[in-house]
């Protein structure tokens, strides 16, 4: 078992023409499961045209009701991308990924307010994991996004972060001792994404197959401590936490578009204080992570 995807998970590739989206689908039709799972792609001006095998639609809709597929990846460029988002929300996907970074935040905020109201009219739910983010990939199985595939290693510990590098950093730490993966989920460091921390410790929490949890954090913003005071009543499964930014002057922007300490509650002292409230086993050192969690289990 896996959260969100897995190897029977049906991708359509929107931006599959573009230079990023060829390199990146070629690569997640390498691994694993791959060539079944990523079954079309969508650019209105090559529909009926091939890439990698691939047929290429033009639209998302005409994708999905071809192929059956239900889940899409973004690589389109930031002017575009988040209509490339509400196109696949309009279709009825189950879960878009979008890898996308530097999209307007004013286009972002359009795109949430008209998704929640689709779902307010009782309209499907579209989780939307990004933009800005790494994907998911459940090893052995499957890769949606832009992740080394190698550095993977199937098991039972789930990883959860807003930093991409930092989700491989800890992937690549728990590989190194031995210790598989569940999932692994990069959420991005946008100011307005889709899944939160929350969200997937929850799914973490229900998943049967993940024993313990990685969840990393970064300054700026509350998500990381919600996602900390539901797990101290929730969750029953050991989890280590690390925030970055412990050294980051707070109203200096760093890295992240979202990773701005405005208040005194976004700095990565307070969210390690709320993490370790919350029965979280912490590390200031990121280095550590693996080695700390290999010690809850």
């Amino acid at each position: 078992m896996s959260i969100f995807v897995n190897k029977d998970t049906k991708v359509i590739t929107q931006g599959i023409t573009g230079k990023t989206g060829q390199f990146h689908t070629e690569k997640c039709q390498e691994y694993a499961n791959g060539k079944h799972c990523f079954v079309a792609g969508v650019n209105p001006k090559k529909a009926g045209e091939s890439i990698f095998n691939i047929p290429i639609f033009a639209s998302v809709k005409d994708a999905a009701k071809q192929t059956g597929a239900t889940c899409s990846v973004i690589y389109v460029p930031p002017a575009g991308a988040a209509a490339a988002i509400w196109e696949a929300v309009e279709a009825d996907l189950d879960f878009v990924v979008c890898i996308t970074e530097g999209i307007p935040i004013r286009d972002m905020l359009d795109v949430r307010n008209k998704m929640k109201e689709k779902e307010a009219k009782g309209g499907k739910k579209t989780l939307l994991l990004g933009p800005n983010c790494p994907g998911i990939i459940t090893p052995d199985e499957i890769k949606i996004g832009i992740m080394p595939g190698h550095i993977h290693k199937k098991g039972r510990v789930g990883v959860v972060s807003r930093s991409g590098t930092l989700t491989y950093e800890a992937v690549a730490q728990l590989t190194e001792l031995g210790i598989g993966q569940s999932t692994a989920v990069g959420i991005g460091g946008d100011p307005i994404n889709g899944l939160k921390h929350i969200d997937v410790m929850k799914a973490f929490n229900d998943d049967p197959d993940t024993d313990a949890v990685i969840m990393i954090g970064e300054i700026g913003g509350p998500d990381e401590a919600e996602a900390a005071r539901w797990c101290k009543d929730h969750m029953k499964k050991p989890i280590v936490g690390f925030i970055a930014g412990v050294t980051a002057p707070p109203g200096k922007r760093m890295g992240h578009a979202g990773a701005l300490i405005s208040g005194g509650a976004d700095t990565a002292d307070a969210k390690l204080a709320v993490m370790e409230e919350s029965g979280f086993k912490v590390t200031r050192n990121p280095s550590e992570m693996g080695k700390l969690l290999k010690s809850l289990l």
